[in-house]
């Protein structure tokens, strides 16, 4: 398969400002996409990495465009699309990476914790896609969907698998309503990742500690499936959610020679 060429591709990544979203960007500006990086909140750690990001893609001579808006409000979802369009015109992949939710067990939710799960990483993306949909017609453009493993596996504390699940059902509606004009759509389900996260995940997660290395996922790997997904190389894959977790969903059993 040959390298995919994203030149003056226009390429929209929510939540980017770190881990998987960020190598996400870094991936697309190296294969020639100009970057529309997005972050929730104004002030603190996510707009100062946001702006190291993009001014790190203008070093490779690619353009940058960074907004903040939190994809839970269709307001700010509007200015996020909109800013786009007025920057570049045009809009040729979105990926659908920002995520947040609490870890603790579904029962322990407090009505605030529901409404923000299911507004963040619902309605949110949900919200994105319907902005995106002028651009992306235009271009015939691509949606790639961040998931993650807890979409199929159990775990106590962490609610946000039961909407990364919803989300795939959307990935395979959508693809198919979207197909007549042009748009692809799928998603790329994660193993496990060593991001931010990972570090309260292992607070909930004894076991992950006994886990082998060669289990754990390089946020590059993510990157460059959903560079493929978005690519010519991937025409004849749509409404699919590829798992890319080094093989760790193949089996519940692992002896201790491995």
């Amino acid at each position: 398969m040959m390298s995919e060429d994203f030149t003056d591709k226009i390429v929209l990544i929510t939540g980017s400002s770190r881990g998987i979203g960020t190598a996400i960007a870094r991936k697309f500006a190296g294969a020639g996409a100009d970057i529309v990086l997005n972050y929730r909140k104004a002030g603190g750690s996510s707009q100062a990495q946001a702006e190291k990001l993009r001014d790190e893609i203008l070093a490779m001579g690619r353009r940058a465009l960074l907004v903040q808006a939190d994809i839970a409000s269709y307001e700010s979802v509007k200015g996020l699309f909109r800013q786009t369009a007025d920057a570049f015109g045009r809009l040729d992949a979105l990926v659908l990476n920002a995520a947040k939710a609490p870890f603790k067990p579904i029962e322990r939710l407090l009505e605030r914790d529901l409404r923000a799960l299911v507004d963040v990483n619902y309605l949110g993306n949900i919200f994105c896609i319907k902005e995106a949909l002028p651009l992306l017609e235009k271009s015939r453009g691509s949606i790639v969907f961040i998931s993650s493993l807890g979409s199929r596996f159990y775990n106590p504390a962490y609610p946000l698998g039961s909407m990364k699940a919803a989300m795939e059902s959307v990935v395979r509606d959508c693809a198919e309503t979207l197909s007549e004009k042009g748009i692809s759509v799928n998603a790329v389900c994660g193993g496990i990742v060593k991001t931010d996260s990972f570090k309260v995940l292992r607070q909930y997660w004894e076991e992950i500690d006994h886990l082998p290395e060669k289990f754990f996922v390089e946020p590059d790997e993510i990157a460059d499936t959903v560079l493929f997904l978005c690519g010519a190389s991937s025409r004849g894959i749509r409404g699919q959610t590829v798992v890319v977790d080094r093989g760790l969903g193949n089996s519940l059993y692992r002896s201790k020679k491995k």
